[in-house]
């Protein structure tokens, strides 16, 4: 019996090295520092082994700890930064947050996710960016100072972006550093309306399971309630069947055509006033008519007018010049007459009297 005990000792002392501790669990000092830092300490997120995490850096968590209200006072909690850093320390063998080594992503792992993500582009869609290239090229060249400060931005931008693509792997040497290393955030307290709502629920469900206990008019008035919301319910899905009648009959009436949706968010995914708002939407998708072409003939209808009154006058000085003087002169009265009511300005005196047209008889005799 004897050996058999000291066989399983030796059992356990294989399993366990000397050098183990048991940690202790983290004091209440230590849960109210950490949410703190959840709260002041700048947080980033990322995905950490295809999970989403929050990480911090040591630096600014140091630097806003200095600020605190536990380095200020009589007797602080930390006096200095190396204070600071021990403590921290003592969090990360808590479990409370761990290190993390920043892995720089390289240009080939981000092509090929991209590849991934989005499909190949079609031939036309990879000609029209060579052309929108060579363009560019082209307006470049003619400029070539402004292409150069572009050509920095560019750099500065891309530099910029390569700084900030990075991603987060498991660091071997687990302690804490002054320094821009990165830790994520094993910690997540629950928030305190989290619990109310749990223990409203809880009692909730206990006080249904009493509902034969109830007095007689609450559950006479929680019968009623039920019949109303149940009548609710019946009454939206009634309408939803009846606004696909009607949306149904006018697009068959009109060939499709004209489209007339009643409450058309009532079974979208919006806030329960928002699904009765608008009460109706209107669209027409038939054919649409043509007024450009309109406009272009009533744009030609005066061109050609004007085009055949100056070929009537073209006319009439050929016959004057071939012709007699007083024939002549009768034409242009004629002409004349025509535009009188669109030329009076014109043909005012001085005296205020009219112009007359005398015949060259009159005037020898």
């Amino acid at each position: 019996m004897a050996e058999k005990k000291n066989k399983g000792k030796r059992r356990k002392d294989e399993y366990t090295s000397p050098g183990d501790q048991i940690l202790e669990k983290p004091a209440k000092e230590e849960y109210a520092i950490a949410q703190w830092m959840r709260k002041n300490v700048p947080i980033k997120k990322t995905k950490f082994l295809s999970h989403n995490v929050q990480y911090f850096t040591a630096s600014k968590a140091i630097d806003a700890l200095l600020d605190s209200n536990w380095s200020k006072g009589n007797d602080p909690l930390f006096k200095s930064r190396e204070f600071i850093v021990d403590y921290l320390h003592t969090m990360l063998e808590h479990k409370f947050f761990h290190r993390a080594r920043k892995v720089p992503v390289s240009e080939q792992e981000l092509k090929g996710k991209r590849k991934e993500k989005k499909a190949i582009d079609s031939g036309d869609e990879k000609k029209e960016k060579a052309k929108e290239i060579e363009k560019e090229k082209k307006e470049r060249g003619t400029d070539a100072e402004s292409s150069v400060t572009e050509a920095k931005k560019e750099e500065g931008t891309d530099k910029e972006k390569r700084k900030r693509k990075i991603r987060l792997d498991m660091h071997n040497d687990q302690r804490f550093v002054d320094g821009l290393d990165a830790y994520v955030w094993i910690y997540d307290p629950i928030p305190f309306h989290y619990w109310i709502i749990g223990t409203l629920l809880v009692l909730g469900a206990i006080g249904v399971c009493l509902f034969p206990l109830w007095p007689p008019t609450v559950r006479l008035g929680v019968y009623y309630l039920s019949l109303a919301g149940a009548g609710f319910l019946v009454f939206i899905i009634v309408l939803a069947i009846l606004r696909l009648i009607i949306f149904c009959l006018i697009w068959l009436l009109t060939l499709g055509k004209h489209h007339l949706w009643i409450l058309p968010n009532l079974t979208e995914d919006v806030s329960f006033f928002a699904s009765f708002w608008p009460l109706y939407t209107y669209e027409y998708k038939g054919p649409k008519p043509k007024k450009k072409e309109k406009d272009s003939d009533a744009e030609d209808e005066p061109d050609k007018k004007s085009d055949d009154d100056s070929s009537s006058k073209k006319k009439l000085l050929e016959d004057d010049r071939s012709g007699d003087g007083t024939n002549g002169q009768n034409r242009v009265e004629d002409v004349h007459d025509g535009s009188e009511s669109e030329s009076e300005t014109s043909q005012r005196s001085s005296t205020g009297k009219d112009f007359e047209m005398v015949d060259q008889v009159d005037i020898d005799s």
